[in-house]
């Protein structure tokens, strides 16, 4: 019972609404002429059968292009990000690596100069003795 309610409730509503928006002389205007637009092309396609039929298989035929576009640039799109899944961890192993061998080759260019350092100093000393 409560259902029927909310029903006639919604349909009374909407009907109220729609009436109080034709006050508005622009709301009347623009009602008018879309209701004589559908009107004439109602008309118009119901003696020309055969181009309604001819316009709805050209819309068809474009929605269903445009639906094979978007469903192509959807699967296209899922590959390249489960490429990049893939190569992420690859990715992150290349960059510790490299930070690993900066930090080693650091430590062994340190050796090496304090190693060169000491040669020079050991040669300086040779030198003034």
């Amino acid at each position: 019972m409560s259902e029927n309610k909310f029903v006639k409730g919604i349909i009374f509503g909407a009907i109220i609404g729609g009436a109080l928006t034709m006050f508005d002389r622009k709301t009347r205007d623009s009602v008018m002429n879309k209701t004589r637009y559908v009107r004439n092309e109602i008309q118009y396609y119901s003696k020309n059968k055969e181009e309604l039929k001819t316009t709805i298989e050209e819309q068809i035929t474009k929605w269903k292009s445009v639906y094979e576009q978007l469903a192509s640039d959807v699967n296209y799109i899922s590959q390249k990000v489960n490429e990049a899944k893939e190569i992420t961890p690859q990715v992150k192993n290349l960059v510790t690596e490299t930070k690993d061998t900066f930090a080693h080759s650091k430590e062994e260019y340190k050796s090496i100069v304090v190693t060169e350092q000491d040669e020079m100093s050991i040669f300086e000393h040779q030198k003034q003795n």
